[in-house]
């Protein structure tokens, strides 16, 4: 397994995803964050088990096709991103809301 600097994983997380859609996917014991375009699935994985100290099985990822975006006269898109789908091993779990 390849080692990875703690500094830099914590940078590929930009933050976490809560849509409905994720919500239900927290029944199955998975969690959606939106990841730096550049990251690895590799990187990915051991950036969530060094920030919340949990064991991952799998990661998907999700890069969606640009979109247009039209101000005035002038055509344009929409800035890229990708989204990670992890899923924890059972027993694990990422606390998302802390004490609200």
């Amino acid at each position: 397994m390849t080692d990875y600097n703690p500094r830099d994983l914590a940078d590929l997380v930009l933050k976490p995803i809560i849509t409905e859609k994720a919500t239900l996917l927290l029944e199955q014991n998975k969690y959606v964050f939106d990841v730096l375009p550049k990251a690895t699935k590799p990187e990915i994985k051991a950036a969530i088990e060094s920030l919340f100290d949990v064991k991952v099985t799998g990661v998907n990822t999700i890069r969606p096709p640009r979109k247009k975006r039209r101000v005035g006269r002038f055509i344009g898109h929409k800035p890229l991103y990708k989204r990670a789908i992890v899923t924890l091993e059972e027993g694990d779990t990422i606390n998302l809301f802390p004490d609200v």
